[in-house]
């Protein structure tokens, strides 16, 4: 056993000692099918950025680079005409920072500081109780780094298709900064009236979108900082709500999922980003950021809906913490 005491208000070990899913564990068959079911009309929508978008943002997130290896003559592979026939052959490779776009967080993304051996010592753990470099490897180690447990390709593996709910902050307040507690919450869901299911994909459209997309890849972090709806993981309510409520995972066009603020940090026992914490540390709740989601909020809101098929498989990449996404809404 890797732990002998579990966070409080965590669910580790209810889906086996050695889960790697956490809540996807709930996406059953029955799930997809409601998902399937709420599909009418066969539009679908595209809910990812282009990936190279947003531009420079986070330091150590990098956009897209393209490259071509060289044939055995030496020639570039692209363009490339064979002797013995008519075919032009391109062929290319990439440098992709799995988080500087339309992305899923794995469980490896984000873990704490916790005593889970009951020794007094905390140690740095992630869900379910894995450990930093033993399953977490470290650029440092001969085989890192790499997820040994808790990589995106667990995830890939579950099938990520379901039933997903929109909730349309943009539309209920606007695209003015706000910490978005329990009662902005549940006055947003009766007004819009979504019916949130056991095993849905939570989405929440903020305008962050399209201000991104405006930027042309030149972001300019002092007007997207204040921009928008970001769910107040301060909020207690708001966090037992997420846990009762059963998702599979939360989905917004903004960089974080949670209102967060870099510049005053909580202190050296609280999380700065104490939903992040609840769901990829405690809940084993995936996360999805930057997502495209301003066309299919604005046609749910037009036809009075707000529930949808979801398609949104990461990348099936071993090892590794997140993976773009290019998520698909059928409704």
């Amino acid at each position: 056993m890797r732990w002998k005491h579990r966070p409080e208000g965590s669910n580790w070990g209810d889906f086996g000692p050695d889960d790697q899913l956490g809540r996807m564990n709930l996406l059953t068959p029955e799930r997809r099918l409601a998902g399937i079911r709420e599909v009418q009309q066969g539009v679908a929508f595209t809910l990812s950025l282009p990936l190279d978008y947003p531009g420079p943002m986070v330091d150590m997130r990098k956009p897209p680079r393209l490259f071509v290896e060289q044939m055995e003559d030496g020639s570039p592979a692209y363009n490339q005409v064979s002797d013995h026939c008519s075919d032009v052959m391109c062929d290319d490779g990439v440098v992709l920072y799995t988080q500087f776009s339309t992305q899923w967080d794995s469980l490896a993304h984000m873990g704490q500081k916790f005593d889970a051996d009951g020794d007094g010592v905390a140690e740095k753990v992630y869900y379910n109780g894995y450990r930093a470099d033993e399953h977490m490897l470290g650029p440092d180690h001969p085989d890192g780094p790499y997820a040994r447990a808790l990589g995106i390709e667990n995830m890939a593996a579950a099938g990520v298709q379901g039933r997903g709910v929109m909730l349309n902050f943009k539309a209920m307040f606007g695209t003015d900064y706000r910490r978005v507690g329990y009662d902005d919450l549940m006055r947003t869901i009766d007004a819009q009236k979504v019916d949130v299911q056991k095993g849905d994909f939570l989405l929440m459209h903020v305008g962050y979108d399209e201000a991104v997309l405006s930027m042309n890849r030149q972001p300019d972090r002092s007007i997207l900082d204040i921009l928008g709806a970001g769910l107040d993981g301060s909020d207690p309510r708001l966090l037992q709500w997420i846990d009762d409520s059963g998702i599979v995972a939360i989905c917004s066009d903004n960089l974080a999922v949670e209102a967060y603020d870099w510049d005053n940090p909580p202190g050296a026992d609280h999380a700065i980003l104490p939903l992040h914490e609840l769901c990829l540390f405690k809940l084993g709740i995936h996360l999805g950021e930057l997502w495209l989601l301003h066309e299919l909020a604005d046609w749910l809101l037009a036809h009075n809906r707000s529930a949808f098929l979801l398609t949104a498989p990461p990348l099936r990449l071993p090892g590794s913490v997140g993976s773009p996404a290019t998520p698909i809404a059928t409704v």
